[in-house]
């Protein structure tokens, strides 16, 4: 009997550890995506409806976030002694949304989500309606706008106030690629079979 019961517990263990989802067999095209994961477009709708965030410029901040990854970090290699190197975190980013400890600490706080958790497609979705919706009424920047929208994602409010990526040569082509792939999403989501 307690050969089972311990059997049982190292299943119940592993599948805990291997519970977060894979990313979709693809990320260029959102119809296939929405037909593999119809739980997270699910979410995307809901946190369409109540932030107003589309669901194409959601998709593309979390391709160009988290590749779909849901304990995706950033990580940066540090060399120790002359030959010995290893990967360490860059920030605290973490999850589909790649927020930073701060800012998922404010969301909780605001929004009163204490279990929301970073790795949660559901969750991450709506941190992103939430965050999108802060930076519209700061910094008056439309919800279909996801150039801009990712530029103060990446730079936050204060920093996209101050223009802090025009110091930044290689972010305003970045914002341009989450711009032209929420496109590419949103005509592709407009041809899917609902």
């Amino acid at each position: 009997m307690r050969r089972w019961l311990l059997l049982a517990a190292l299943i119940a263990v592993s599948s805990c550890a291997s519970s977060r989802e894979k990313p979709p067999s693809t990320v260029v095209d959102a119809c296939r995506m929405q037909a593999e994961r119809p739980h997270w477009f699910k979410a995307m709708r809901q946190t369409e409806a109540k932030w107003g965030v589309p669901v194409h410029v959601q998709l593309a901040t979390i391709a160009r976030e988290s590749s779909f990854v849901a304990d995706a970090r950033p990580m940066r290699t540090e060399r120790r002694f002359i030959f010995f190197t290893r990967q360490v975190p860059r920030s605290s980013a973490f999850g589909y949304a790649q927020a930073i400890d701060g800012t998922w600490d404010w969301y909780l706080r605001e929004t009163g989500r204490r279990r929301a958790d970073r790795t949660n497609f559901a969750d991450a979705s709506d941190f992103i309606g939430w965050y999108m919706t802060t930076t519209q009424r700061r910094n008056g920047v439309a919800m279909n706008d996801a150039y801009r929208q990712y530029l103060a994602y990446h730079e936050g409010h204060g920093g996209f106030a101050r223009g802090t990526y025009n110091g930044k040569a290689w972010l305003p082509p970045v914002a341009r690629d989450v711009q032209n792939w929420a496109n590419r999403y949103e005509a592709q989501l407009r041809s899917c079979a609902r």
